[in-house]
């Protein structure tokens, strides 16, 4: 174990959440299949614990062709009913159906906009909101930015893109850099 400082709410003690947090959380994403692969990820994290979404990231991948929204996109009631078959993953039906609503939104965004990249990214004028948070207690849930992408998204008819879901998003994908100001990865996301 090294001795570098990272945020409080990184277990120390689980490879998995250390390799998660140093390398992915809060590293601006811009490609098109893993924003779309973190939507259904924190969709899927509704009322679970991340690391139990972390613990069956590569199931999913498998589960829903490697996120690929034009395959997800066709996915029937008998795919559906194979998914929730499938114990390495979440099976709870409304997820599985929200991945595949959202699959379809995702596609019809990409036609309108050009690209989801384009599109999410706008709302923070295409670079990472950097936030100075001395310690997780300062972190919220929402934001009034999250609010605003929620109802847009549901607009554009997302499923499981509540305002709480969203900032997760948002973190996880770099669009806002959430880690505490005595994180060693707080100064490295920034110089990018």
């Amino acid at each position: 174990m090294d001795n570098k400082k990272r945020c409080a709410w990184v277990p120390l003690d689980n490879p998995l959440y250390l390799q998660y947090h140093d390398e992915e959380w809060g590293v601006p994403v811009h490609d098109e299949r893993l924003l779309f692969e973190f939507l259904v990820l924190e969709g899927a994290q509704a009322g679970l614990s991340w690391l139990t979404i972390l613990r069956r990231r590569e199931n999913y991948r498998a589960a829903f062709d490697n996120f690929n929204p034009q395959k997800i996109a066709l996915y029937d009631e008998k795919k559906i009913a194979e998914l929730m078959q499938d114990s390495s993953i979440i099976r709870n039906r409304l997820k599985i159906q929200g991945a595949v609503i959202n699959a379809r939104a995702f596609l019809e965004v990409q036609a309108k906009y050009g690209s989801f990249d384009s599109y999410i990214w706008n709302f923070v004028d295409g670079k990472p909101l950097v936030n100075q948070r001395k310690n997780i207690k300062e972190i919220p849930p929402t934001t009034p930015l999250s609010d605003t992408i929620s109802k847009e998204l549901k607009k554009k008819g997302f499923k499981f893109v509540g305002s709480t879901i969203i900032y997760s998003h948002m973190q996880a994908t770099g669009m806002v850099n959430d880690h505490t100001t005595d994180c060693f990865r707080y100064e490295e996301i920034i110089k990018g």
